[in-house]
């Protein structure tokens, strides 16, 4: 089968590979759609990061470059193995793409999500979605339902955005200001504002503020580069400052903005994946009492995520902004995301 895989940093190939072998409590999936994920750019920017290099295979898949990639992605159950009795043949599905070990003290404590052996599905080996066909244990494999294909390729990153949110505590009335349009960002406004919060988002790029206006999950929308964030966000909340914030950028100046513009008390919660060490204010933050907390993926986030939109509370069809086929991965794909990522929100790709 065809595999997009990566080799080395700004090397991705499309490789002819052998099918995986379906095994005793596994499913094997016919990949529909995957998206590309910020994820996958660092990787193929400054890789290998999340990937384990060549020599150095990762504890639970044994596997280093090169690796399948890909991570969000959705398919139809083509296969099941001895033991499975919950899925058949023909249901629509999407991974949770983890593999962890069960035996760590985070994983006893249910965390899996911190087990210190963490790794993914398409980044860590075990194939991933931008490849014709996977192989995937039962437990991460959730179904559904009838939401089309192309949509549920964002129910990994729209898990991200969930976490975040339960993270945070978010309650309806709350006011939230959410640093950073892309992907992420704008799923954790999506998030918000479903649950009934009030959602500002601070965005540069014109593009990206259009789809937080358009897709209707902001309410108000700042330009940084025209307007003072922390004046417009105390206008809008009668001078007390937001309830919550959210770091969804990866920049220096969003963090310090959140820590301006949030009231005393707040919560402020970095979701983004830095490149590089941030510098914290930390009177801001001692002044303020204010509560900063780190967010990584998701843990039992998947099922209330794909009710969620089954129920319509969340629309994910305004988000997919390009369709492409795997072969083109590079070219218009992670070139697109890389040079004009003003104009793309999220890219799927089809083996």
């Amino acid at each position: 089968m065809r595999a997009a895989r990566f080799h080395g940093r700004r090397d991705i190939r499309i490789d002819d590979i052998p099918e995986p072998e379906l095994r005793p409590g596994a499913v094997k999936l016919r990949v529909a759609w995957c998206g590309i994920c910020g994820t996958d750019l660092h990787e193929y920017l400054e890789g290998p990061i999340f990937i384990s290099p060549p020599g150095h295979p990762h504890p639970l898949s044994h596997e280093n470059a090169p690796v399948t990639m890909g991570h969000e992605f959705s398919g139809t159950v083509e296969e099941v193995g001895e033991g499975v009795t919950d899925v058949a043949v023909g249901d629509n599905v999407v991974v949770e793409p983890y593999f962890v070990c069960n035996e760590c003290a985070s994983c006893k404590a249910g965390n899996y999500h911190l087990c210190t052996k963490m790794g993914f599905i398409g980044l860590a080996g075990g194939g991933g979605g931008l490849s014709e066909k996977v192989v995937v244990d039962r437990r991460w494999v959730h179904k559904i339902g009838d939401i089309p294909l192309d949509e549920a390729a964002l129910i990994e990153p729209l898990s991200v955005a969930h976490h975040a949110v339960v993270r945070s505590g978010a309650k309806a009335g709350d006011v939230a200001l959410v640093g950073g349009a892309g992907p992420i960002g704008l799923l954790v406004a999506a998030v918000l504002k479903g649950l009934g919060v009030t959602t500002i988002v601070a965005e540069l790029s014109d593009a990206r503020k259009q789809k937080a206006l358009s897709s209707g999950v902001a309410h108000h929308v700042i330009d940084p580069s025209s307007e003072d964030v922390r004046a417009r966000v105390l206008e809008l909340t009668d001078g007390v400052g937001a309830d919550l914030g959210f770091e969804c950028a990866g920049v220096n100046a969003v963090l310090d903005t959140l820590l301006d513009a949030v009231r005393p008390a707040a919560v402020v919660v970095n979701v983004s994946i830095w490149g590089k060490p941030a510098t914290v204010d930390m009177q801001k933050l001692v002044l303020k009492e204010i509560d900063l907390r780190g967010t990584i993926a998701y843990v039992r986030d998947h099922e209330a995520v794909i009710e969620l939109v089954r129920r319509g509370v969340i629309d994910l069809a305004p988000f997919i902004t390009g369709r492409i086929e795997l072969d083109n991965l590079v070219s218009e794909g992670l070139t697109t995301l890389i040079e004009h990522n003003d104009t793309a929100v999220k890219i799927l790709v089809r083996a």
